[in-house]
């Protein structure tokens, strides 16, 4: 059984123009931000375990968002679905699962920064494997446990919905007790418990900091790992706290557990708002990238870019003609950086 809502005219036509005009400003600097990241990461993945294999999941959680809005952006500029049953769930789906990706990666880059400082001769010799394996537990938890969301929207009723896909997908009926159940688990492990993870990290660094036995070289990695937590914490709240918020009364609406237009409509408006603002996350990445590494700064400085490009040129004229190897085969020589 699929509920359907009252007759509550206009519903959906704010949600649907904010959704495209949001979506189309998130597309360019969510693309162009999470390439570079990912090619700086690239470059420098053997130079630092500072939690570079979590900020490169990280990117690539934000990089499958953002090249999903396109068709995001078609559908509420169109509003009508024509590719199919199956690529509108896989895309509804994924952005469920890029969104909570993001929160995994955004913490494991917490605890990391926080392990690295307090207890540095423990974990300076962590092998990166072990951040792959993370990374790997932390796809399937996030895919196994976003399957929920599709799966309230599947419904057996084509007619109705065969050209329709993502705000107007309608949603299963569930058992008033099941669905509190669910949706309080989802928030706890979803929302919740990566917040509490975030802020004790946050609090333990700022208690460390006022330790009198410091020296000046241990109170600027402190700072500069400070510095990081607190951007994800940032980031954090600004962009899924809302729509953890959101979510039950959205969840309330659709079910059509909620029948009073009015609240209905401020519901659907203050849920749109925070779903925009956690696919904000995507172009907020980067800026955390940039703010809070040192090396993600000097790989986009003038003189690091020209020796990249110098670099990648000098490896196309090798194996193009070995004759002109010598004339330039000293831009390679380029000296390695640390973090």
């Amino acid at each position: 059984m699929v509920a359907d809502g009252p007759d509550c005219n206009g519903e959906n036509d704010f949600s649907k123009r904010f959704y495209a005009v949001m979506y189309t400003i998130i597309l360019v600097p969510g693309l162009i931000g999470n390439i570079l990241a990912l090619w700086v990461f690239y470059g420098y993945m053997k130079e630092t375990k500072r939690a570079v294999i979590f900020m490169i999941n990280l990117a690539i959680a934000d990089l499958a968002q953002v090249l999903s809005l396109p068709l995001r952006i078609f559908y509420y500029l169109s509003e009508s679905w024509h590719l199919g049953k199956e690529l509108c769930m896989f895309c509804f789906y994924l952005k469920y699962v890029n969104m909570y990706a993001s929160i995994y990666f955004l913490v494991c880059i917490s605890v990391r920064r926080f392990l690295f400082l307090m207890y540095p001769f423990r974990f300076s010799d962590c092998k990166r494997i072990y951040d792959v394996y993370v990374c790997i537990a932390g796809w399937i938890l996030v895919c196994v446990g976003c399957l929920p969301f599709p799966l309230l929207r599947l419904t057996s009723n084509e007619t109705h919905i065969s050209n329709k896909c993502f705000v107007d997908l309608p949603v299963k009926a569930v058992d008033g007790t099941i669905s509190i159940v669910m949706m309080s688990f989802g928030e706890l492990v979803g929302f919740v418990t990566p917040l509490l993870i975030i802020v004790y990290c946050s609090w333990k660094t700022i208690l460390s900091l006022k330790e009198k036995n410091s020296v000046s070289q241990d109170l600027g990695e402190k700072r500069k790992a400070l510095k990081m937590i607190l951007t994800c914490a940032v980031v954090f709240l600004i962009c899924f706290a809302p729509y953890h918020i959101s979510f039950p009364l959205d969840y309330f609406v659709k079910a059509n557990k909620i029948k009073d237009c009015y609240a209905r409509k401020v519901i659907l408006i203050f849920h749109t708002v925070a779903l925009c603002l956690a696919s904000l996350n995507s172009c907020a990445d980067p800026v955390i990238y940039y703010f809070t590494t040192d090396e993600f700064r000097r790989r986009l400085s003038r003189q690091d870019l020209q020796d990249s490009i110098q670099l990648h040129n000098t490896r196309y004229e090798n194996t193009n003609g070995p004759e002109q190897q010598t004339s330039h085969g000293c831009v390679a020589e380029n000296p390695s950086h640390t973090v």
